[in-house]
């Protein structure tokens, strides 16, 4: 099974997060609703298993929660996925929900880069800011 379990702990978060690729149970606790429902439909629509559970400053804001769960989560499927053995190292996917348009082109091969380019109408979506 491709599966790892990656561990981070600053002084502003703690976060640990289990991803088996192959499958598996969804289980998210960041104490972000609306980054909760983000993850999980990431796992259940990428049928792919994943635990996190994450505790940050969020008295603060939710920043170095999120942004510390991302850095986490990437590391963990760099883990599973090992020598990218028999995966296409790209590709691209579209996804129209409601009044949005979703789009991701991914290229797995080690050199990390993002590009995010989104208009937010509200300033928060539940707790989660958008800025």
């Amino acid at each position: 099974m491709r599966n790892a379990a990656v561990e981070r702990k600053t002084k502003e978060t703690q976060i640990c997060v289990e991803l088996n690729i192959d499958g598996g149970e969804t289980l998210i606790d960041t104490g972000i609703g609306f980054f909760d429902h983000m993850l999980t439909a990431f796992s259940v629509h990428g049928g792919f298993g994943l635990k996190v559970k994450a505790v940050g400053d969020l008295y603060v804001d939710c920043h170095h929660t999120v942004e510390d769960t991302g850095i986490v989560l990437g590391k963990a499927f760099d883990k599973a996925l090992g020598d990218k053995g028999g995966i296409a190292r790209f590709g691209s996917f579209y996804v129209p929900m409601d009044e949005a348009l979703g789009f991701c082109s991914l290229d797995i091969s080690g050199r990390p880069f993002l590009v995010f380019d989104a208009v937010f109408r509200r300033k928060k979506s539940g707790d989660m800011t958008a800025v």
